[in-house]
């Protein structure tokens, strides 16, 4: 069976980045506990050591402790979550303006003016409430701002959106029929499709269990999607990335790649039709590459004359089918005797059927 190595270097690439920088960060920490300690005398050196060791370690793990609680939390939120601090803090600022201290102060005077040090407790107040206002309305903003959209953004400050910059373009989440496939290499490197690609961390599973536990055909296509994502990973001008997704795994997939979708404000790249059908009604932007192939192939029109290679007979004991390069069935009447060479045919009539266009033809005298 094919290696499947490949698949678990793309989900322990980043681990293995992040595990590097806690260590090195883990060593800077005991470090500068050491320095510390020896730059403080009265003790002896090796237990000023062994404190600066305890004591840097214990501030490295702390700090490796609230990374491993914000390991859901994205670059992308902490920069809507500053926007809504900020919002917040606003706020806060407008209603100190408004000296909401000063009001308080005036409904309990008589209560402040029967304690002895009443001009402290006055300060005391103003303070607590304003510390209590920043913070209210500081911590009310973020959280607003990590639950809206960007269209929410888009609201409050008008003619500016919260986007991927233009030369990148959006993201592309894929399913894995999308990265089995493969037609996606082409179409990036052609400059078609532009922006990050995003492989989901269940979809990444879902291609090596069907690699390694699917039938002999299940197999082989799930080996190919792993043999593509191996060459986008190597391409200079596509940008992969393995998401850690954050989704219940008792969600069905089309659900858990609606909601990375609109978790990450990408467009979804998708062969199922399905799936294609649910996203859209739920507003997300859908990239199908079926649809891609038939609106790319060309439209044939009655008198057209087109040049076919005959590679088989027809139903008809007459006819002789060629195919052209996209892949459209061209039966050619009275032909028969032409199998195997190549022929210029007239259209006559063509049918749209499920797969594609059926194309009938009158060879050419």
């Amino acid at each position: 069976m094919a290696d499947l190595s490949q698949a678990w270097a793309f989900t322990g690439m980043n681990q293995r980045s992040v595990n590097i920088a806690r260590l090195v960060y883990l060593l800077v920490c005991q470090t500068a506990g050491v320095a510390i300690a020896l730059s403080t005398k009265g003790s002896s050196i090796e237990i000023s050591i062994a404190s600066g060791l305890l004591s840097g370690l214990t501030v490295g793990f702390i700090f490796i402790g609230l990374d491993k609680l914000m390991e859901g939390f994205t670059l992308r939120g902490f920069s809507t979550a500053t926007f809504g601090l900020g919002v917040g803090l606003f706020c806060a600022w407008l209603l100190t303006r408004v000296e909401i201290s000063a009001l308080l102060e005036l409904a309990f005077r008589e209560r402040l003016e029967a304690q002895d040090d009443s001009q402290n407790l006055i300060d005391s107040l103003r303070l607590a409430v304003d510390v209590t206002l920043y913070a209210s309305l500081g911590f009310l903003g973020a959280i607003l701002a990590l639950r809206g959209n960007r269209e929410d953004f888009a609201f409050i400050i008008p003619y500016v959106r919260f986007r991927e910059d233009a030369s990148s373009g959006q993201p592309i989440v894929l399913d894995a029929e999308a990265v089995m496939d493969g037609r996606i290499l082409g179409l990036i490197e052609s400059g078609f499709i532009g922006g990050r690609l995003i492989i989901p961390n269940y979809v990444l599973e879902e291609i090596q269990t069907q690699a390694s536990e699917g039938e002999s055909g299940q197999r082989q296509r799930a080996q190919r999607g792993l043999d593509h994502l191996d060459a986008m990973q190597k391409s200079r001008e596509i940008q992969v990335s393995i998401h850690d997704a954050r989704t219940a795994p008792e969600k069905q997939s089309h659900s858990r790649l609606i909601e990375t979708s609109k978790f990450l404000g990408a467009r979804l790249l998708t062969l199922d039709e399905s799936l294609t059908k649910i996203a859209k009604l739920q507003g997300v932007t859908v990239l199908n590459l079926n649809e891609l192939d038939l609106a790319l192939r060309p439209s044939i029109a009655v008198g057209e004359k087109l040049r076919v290679a005959l590679v088989r007979p027809g139903k008809e004991d007459h006819q002789a089918v060629g195919y052209l390069p996209d892949g459209t069935m061209v039966v050619v009447n009275h032909a028969a005797e032409s199998m195997g060479n190549s022929v210029t045919a007239v259209v006559i009539s063509t049918l749209q059927t499920a797969t594609g266009t059926l194309v009938f033809t009158e060879l050419q005298h």
